[in-house]
């Protein structure tokens, strides 16, 4: 590993946070200071991460490009290689907009958490927690996800097995992996020393205290910041991520807290309660809001239902993450999230391994034999579901 010293690259900090958490909101008022660069969502590491791999379709070969680019780069030190590339872009970004810090706010960057802390140890984090609730009705608004399909295990598994086989998928498939993978792994990133905590609740109830703290944070100078702005916006108009809704904000406003309780119906707050579990909901701080859903009726149906949601995306990302040669791990892997479309209702197909003959798989038959875990995974999930019902009742 070569030496570093600090004042020669680039200072950048990560946000950190699901999609629909407000991720975009917050990145543009720290971008008020005159210091912070903050431009919406690069998601470098995800392509440095998965370096080698490229479309089935390439006229070069994916599997050889993935072998020779493994073994090239065996022979190298691959952390100071994308760091180095990193770097550098980081560092024109900055030097454009004559800027000393680079927020990389990348919303699924929880899929390389691991990547980014052998990169990165010593970057700031900046982590934004909010309501589960509240990002679920954001994604039904906003995405038209049908909260309701999660509680059909074999839809889900449909879309696993579509992800693998290389075919379009809807975004519910990833929009639920966040919430089941993705939120408890950020959730662990609040013991990271270089980690700084912000509730959106409480954001959106104080800007101002919330971002002088974060500024004061970075090394900044607070008084350098406009109070509660949400001006400057012409970065977003010309890109294509990011939140658009802020171009129409004036001022930060705590109106969209509640907004989930009348946005969501009962059977999709039972959703989110399943595929989240009420004990993450109680460790982030929500238990005021998981008091409301119980009164709306929602039950609370144990901790291994929730469990085997987890055993099923971790099992269809493993899957997919085996297609690529590689093995998945919500804390160290990454795999590129599905193509955001409407989202198809709870009669997709169900898994067929004899028709897993996607593109160029490491091998046919290991991609059959997961396939078939997937179905057992689903199987369990759906009894568990129906024995819950059962107790419930009795």
């Amino acid at each position: 590993m070569m030496m570093r010293n600090p004042k020669a690259f680039p200072e950048v900090c990560f946000l950190l946070g699901l999609p629909r958490s407000g991720t975009t909101l917050l990145a543009h008022l720290l971008q008020q200071h005159p210091d912070i660069l903050a431009p919406p969502e690069p998601w470098l590491l995800l392509a440095l991460e998965a370096m080698g791999t490229v479309d089935h379709r390439h006229p070069a070969g994916s599997s050889l490009i993935r072998a020779a680019t493994s073994e090239f780069f065996g022979r190298t030190d691959q952390s100071s290689v994308h760091r180095a590339f990193a770097d550098a872009a980081y560092g024109q970004y900055l030097a454009a907009a004559s800027k000393r810090i680079f927020i990389d706010k990348t919303p699924r960057y929880w899929m390389v958490l691991g990547f980014l802390e052998a990169l990165y140890p010593e970057a700031p984090r900046i982590l934004l927690i909010r309501n589960p609730y509240a990002i679920a009705a954001s994604l039904k608004s906003t995405w038209g996800i049908p909260l309701h399909s999660a509680s059909c295990p074999s839809a889900i598994g449909a879309c696993l097995a579509d992800l693998v086989r290389g075919q379009p998928t809807p975004a519910i498939a990833s929009s639920l992996a966040d919430l089941v993978l993705g939120l408890p792994a950020l959730a662990e990133q609040r013991g990271h020393p270089q980690t700084q905590v912000v509730h959106y609740e409480r954001l959106a109830a104080g800007p101002d205290e919330e971002i002088q703290r974060l500024i004061a944070s970075l090394g900044c100078d607070p008084a350098a910041i406009e109070s509660g702005a949400t001006e400057k916006t012409d970065y977003l108009q010309s890109g294509s991520f990011g939140d658009r809704n802020i171009l129409e904000r004036t001022a930060v406003g705590s109106r969209s807290i509640q907004a989930w309780q009348t946005a969501l119906s009962v059977e999709e707050m039972q959703a989110v309660t399943d595929l989240v579990g009420p004990e993450l909901l109680l460790d982030l701080g929500y238990e005021e809001e998981l008091q409301y859903a119980r009164k709306a009726g929602v039950l609370d149906r144990g901790r291994a239902v929730t469990e085997r949601y987890r055993r099923l995306f971790r099992t269809g990302w493993n899957m997919l993450g085996g297609t690529r040669g590689t093995s998945f791990d919500i804390s160290a892997q990454s795999v590129a999230g599905a193509a955001p479309k409407q989202a198809e209702e709870s009669s997709s197909p169900a898994l067929d391994p004899s028709g897993a003959d996607g593109p160029e798989h490491t091998g046919k038959s290991n991609v059959e034999e997961n396939l078939k875990l997937v179905n057992s995974v689903v199987r369990d999930l759906e009894q568990a579901l129906a024995a819950s019902k059962v107790d419930q009742r009795s």
